[in-house]
């Protein structure tokens, strides 16, 4: 089974999607033995693929393409610039369903990528192996069917480690890459299974890059191909909060200010004590909380006067949210969902010209300690934030616009092209030698 903590009501209706089947399909049995093969037998690289970069994708993604816009969409929507691209994603399992439901469809705006969406019913969800061997089946069949001559000898990305033993070896793939952006095994509901599918992908991958330091540090004992790579930013996008033609929306220009935001999930990783603790601080303050509420009970929420929980808001729209902040907040909790993250928001927050307060999350000190203010206990984290909102940082706004600028998702992209170029290039001459 796929680790899927999307519910299904989050996700766009079927009627964008193109139907490609819905049927009922028998058990098959799948060997687990057969997803810890070495890695001279993980796919042929093929007299194609070489150093030019010809060659598709095919993405396993435990995040949904239209959720929260985060590093799978920053890559895969610059890597389909130059690549064919499918997108597979798997849904949290439907009651209502009777058989497993697939369907798929293209981006009008970014052509090259293809959103393959599978889903299966709730009776079947528990059984692993029958997951493991429909989820294959019906990816194979897509290639077969529409998406034929596209995604042959492709390389496969994985960020869904659960998947492992479905597609790693079984698609003739060229190569195979692991990006890990977050140590799930630590996310609330994390399937039990997974630490054990994820040490098999990292023995499998040719390629395998981390989102964070202290996930590279983690990961790299297990592959002797590992680099970091942490967050990008688009600067032009997120640099319009600067613009005076960037409107604030009515629900922010209406709150009292000084505005204090925050953008993101809204799920184990925030320190909700902290966001109560600051509302009752200064209640002349608003605490505006901007995204999708996952994985706790939303009448768990703080409650108070001040604190505004503003759903989520579509990617397009983030600049001008915070260009109704006057302050950017990242008020995680510090456990071990927090232990391994790298935000992404820290980058973006930092191309809006805000300052910027955050808790000690270990990367978030190293990464991004001469911009951010970083609070070691709740009452500090306070405390900076209404020294911040009396007398700005101005030199810590203008090194975060300086660091935003040094790091693009184009020029990361363009880094995770040549390793694995390189890769291919590796592979073709350890073949030829055979």
């Amino acid at each position: 089974m796929s680790y899927a903590p999307l519910l299904t009501e989050t996700n766009l209706n079927d009627s964008d999607f193109l139907n490609l089947k819905t049927s009922h399909f028998p058990q098959e049995n799948s060997n687990k033995a057969n997803s810890k093969r070495s890695r001279k037998t993980r796919g042929r690289a093929g007299d194609r693929q070489t150093n030019s970069g010809d060659y598709s994708i095919i993405v396993h993604c435990h995040l949904c393409w239209d959720w929260v816009w985060q590093r799978p969409q920053q890559f895969v929507s610059r890597l389909s610039r130059r690549h064919r691209v499918l997108f597979v994603e798997t849904v949290a399992p439907d009651p209502e369903l009777a058989a497993p439901l697939v369907r798929f469809r293209k981006l009008p705006e970014l052509p090259n990528i293809t959103i393959l969406r599978l889903q299966f019913p709730s009776w079947r969800w528990d059984d692993g192996d029958y997951v493991d061997a429909e989820r294959r089946r019906l990816v194979q069949e897509f290639r077969a069917g529409p998406g034929k001559g596209n995604f042959e000898r492709a390389v496969q990305w994985f960020y869904d480690p659960m998947a492992v033993r479905a597609f790693a070896g079984q698609m003739g793939e060229a190569l195979t890459v692991y990006d890990c952006m977050d140590e799930l095994s630590k996310f609330r509901c994390a399937p039990p299974a997974i630490v054990e599918r994820e040490g098999e992908l990292l023995d499998m991958a040719d390629v395998v890059f981390t989102g964070g330091y202290k996930l590279f540090e983690s990961k790299s004992r297990f592959n002797d191909n590992c680099h970091f790579y942490g967050c990008g930013v688009d600067v032009q996008h997120f640099g319009a909060a600067r613009a005076a033609a960037t409107a604030i929306p009515p629900e922010l220009a209406a709150l009292p200010r000084p505005v204090l935001g925050y953008f993101g999930v809204v799920d184990e990783r925030l320190d909700y004590e902290l966001i109560a603790r600051l509302a009752e601080y200064n209640p002349g303050w608003s605490i505006a909380m901007v995204g999708p509420v996952l994985k706790v009970d939303a009448r768990s929420l703080p409650q108070r006067p001040n604190i505004h929980w503003l759903g989520q808001r579509p990617y397009a729209e983030l600049p001008s949210l915070c260009k109704g902040f006057d302050l950017c907040l990242m008020p995680f909790a510090l456990n071990e969902a927090t232990e391994f993250i790298n935000p992404t928001k820290a980058l973006e927050y930092m191309a809006t010209g805000r300052n910027i307060i955050s808790t000690a999350v270990p990367d978030v000190v190293r990464n991004f300690g001469s911009v951010v203010k970083v609070a070691g206990a709740p009452d500090e984290f306070v405390l900076l934030c209404d020294e911040m909102l009396k007398h700005p940082d101005h030199g810590a706004i203008a090194r975060g616009l300086s660091m935003a600028s040094e790091n693009s998702w184009d020029s990361i992209v363009a880094q995770l092209e040549h390793h694995v170029e390189e890769a291919l290039m590796k592979k073709c001459a350890t073949e030829a030698m055979a």
